[in-house]
């Protein structure tokens, strides 16, 4: 089963790191990707661009309405993402705690729904 594990954070509480530190935190990452690839669970991952650079669009009696930025002021925002393909809601869960990002933010996980095709 694929589950989405959707990373959030608060632009507030997110480490403030030096040159150095940034370096390392990237290789953390780096490493949980890695980690995932060769346990054959992750299928796609993707960052994205600060909340800033969003655009909300939304359709209202056949007029499409576009906003600068996100569509509610939230605390925390959605910073990037992993496809797994898990055997289960439980090793999901496992792989979501190791994402380094839910040292100071949350990740949530959801199952995707898979439609057949007639």
């Amino acid at each position: 089963m694929k589950y989405m594990l959707l990373i959030y954070a608060s632009a507030s509480e997110a480490p403030q790191y030096t040159p150095e530190e940034r370096r390392a935190a990237v290789q953390t990452w780096l490493a949980f990707r890695t980690e995932a690839e060769a346990a054959g669970v992750l299928v796609s991952n993707g960052a994205l661009q600060p909340v800033t650079a969003a655009t909300t669009v939304r359709v209202r009696n056949g007029k499409t309405l576009i906003t600068d930025g996100p569509f509610a002021e939230t605390h925390e925002q959605l910073g990037g993402y992993f496809l797994f393909d898990c055997q289960d809601l439980d090793e999901a869960i496992s792989w979501a705690a190791k994402i380094p990002g839910a040292t100071y933010g949350s990740v949530e996980v959801r199952p995707v729904i898979t439609y057949m095709q007639e």
